[in-house]
């Protein structure tokens, strides 16, 4: 039995069939002889014995032969087709032939094959999709082993920590050496949470939040970091906040104010006939500060209710010679061929606030330059980048860090809006602003806004 079992099925199969044929044959002659003459059954020709017994091993070995040809084939190809899953190569089909049994076993495998081919390529299709949505997130992932070795990080991580150089398969630990000590700090630390890094140009402080995930695959550990930015984000809570602030502080003022108002009027037509100066006086005085408190509450109404940029084309030419008959500068470079799609009357206020902060910072007139240019980003985002210069006396970097907050001003009769509205009408534009102090003298105010289609 043992040595059977190096043999395959179809030589099992024809073995059997001649040895039935054999042990067949051989009966019926030994039983036609004892029945037709018994007194010869010991003188019978044993050539002829054998010679029949070889002639029907050959029948039988050919017939059985023939009769387990479609069945070998189909087998062989079963054999082929399970190992190429085994490979995980789902491509192959078996012919439908043979019997019943057999047909029904190969178009069983045949199906199984289009299976798994559709099941594999929604998975590497889900595959793609996720690695696409991963390395296009700007939160940065990093995916490391027990031994703090990474196994995958995207985009934003090569980025942050290697200037956009794959870091698969180097340690963290070693990784860290080139990073600044806040952020190192932060990672190392087995608890997540908020912390901060210093800004670069903007001269504003970043704040992250890291959050850390473990799970266990294939036997072993993995750990999951993640990063994401959260400056944006606060600011506009912050923002949020204050609008609403602003929004009832605004209502209970007007509630007040135009009582106010109303009441003086008619005091003036009461006491018109005293002709009293005393009275003109107070009048005067109430009206002029409830004039001026009006004033007030609008500025600050009007950025706690600055609607959404309602784009069109801007024509870049225009917009500056507009910019001009207002604030004096100097235009460097050329100007963008294609036109912006951009909120004008909105973008203007922006870019005349910004001037009119660079005539006041102390700089002569002809020390201030405009520049508008195309630019792309390193993820290959198209925009344009302007850039408002002065020579004046910059500022220190405790004003430059606030400069940016709503109510924050270091001017006397400032309402410390100027600039938070232009940075709301830009984030609305989907752009950023960012201001730092040259290296030589004054400041420099850069926008940046995304190019839209009109």
């Amino acid at each position: 039995m043992a040595l059977l079992s190096y043999f395959s099925l179809r030589t099992k199969l024809i073995l059997g069939a001649i040895l039935a044929s054999q042990v067949g044959t051989g009966l019926s002659m030994l039983l036609m002889q004892q029945l037709i003459h018994p007194q010869t059954l010991i003188g019978t020709s044993s050539f002829v014995f054998v010679l029949i017994l070889i002639s029907a091993g050959i029948c039988a070995w050919v017939i059985s032969h023939l009769a387990t040809r479609t069945l070998a084939t189909s087998l062989d190809a079963l054999e082929v087709g399970l190992l190429n899953f085994k490979d995980n190569d789902f491509s192959v089909t078996i012919p439908v032939g043979g019997d019943r049994q057999l047909q029904a076993l190969t178009t069983l495998f045949n199906e199984s094959a289009e299976t798994l081919r559709q099941e594999r390529q929604y998975i590497y299709q889900r595959e793609l999709l996720l690695d696409k949505v991963i390395q296009s997130s700007p939160n940065v992932m990093l995916l490391l082993d027990d031994e703090q070795r990474i196994i995958y990080a995207n985009n934003a991580a090569r980025h942050l920590f290697n200037k956009g150089v794959r870091i698969e398969g180097l340690n963290l630990l070693t990784l860290l050496e080139s990073v600044s000590d806040e952020l190192s700090r932060a990672l190392q630390n087995p608890k997540g949470g908020l912390f901060s890094l210093a800004g670069s140009e903007e001269g504003e402080d970043e704040t992250w939040h890291l959050s850390r995930g473990q799970f266990l695959l294939n036997g072993q550990y993995h750990h999951l970091l993640l990063l994401k930015q959260m400056t944006h984000e606060l600011n506009r809570q912050e923002v949020a906040v204050w609008k609403k602030v602003i929004r009832i502080i605004s209502h209970e003022l007007n509630n007040s104010v135009a009582p106010i108002a109303s009441m003086v009027n008619s005091g003036r037509m009461i006491t018109r006939e005293l002709n009293d100066p005393k009275l003109s006086m107070i009048f005067d005085t109430i009206e002029d500060r409830t004039n001026h408190l009006s004033q007030f509450i609008f500025n600050y109404a009007r950025f706690a209710k600055l609607p959404l940029p309602k784009r069109s084309a801007v024509d870049w030419h225009k917009l500056t010679e507009q910019l001009a008959q207002h604030y004096s500068f100097k235009l460097l470079g050329e100007l963008p061929e294609s036109e912006g799609s951009l909120d004008l009357i909105q973008m203007e206020q922006v870019l005349l606030n910004l001037l009119k902060n660079a005539h006041e910072s102390g700089s002569a007139a002809d020390g201030i330059t405009l520049s508008i240019e195309a630019s792309k980003l390193v993820d290959g985002t198209s925009g344009i980048n302007i850039e408002i210069n002065d020579e004046g006396s910059g500022m220190p970097p405790e004003v430059l860090k606030q400069a940016l907050l709503p109510f924050y001003s270091t001017k006397q009769s400032g309402t410390g809006l100027g600039l938070p509205l232009c940075r709301e009408i830009i984030e609305a534009h989907d752009g950023r602003i960012s201001l730092h102090n040259r290296d030589d003298v004054g400041l420099c105010v850069r926008v940046w806004l995304p190019s839209n289609e009109a």
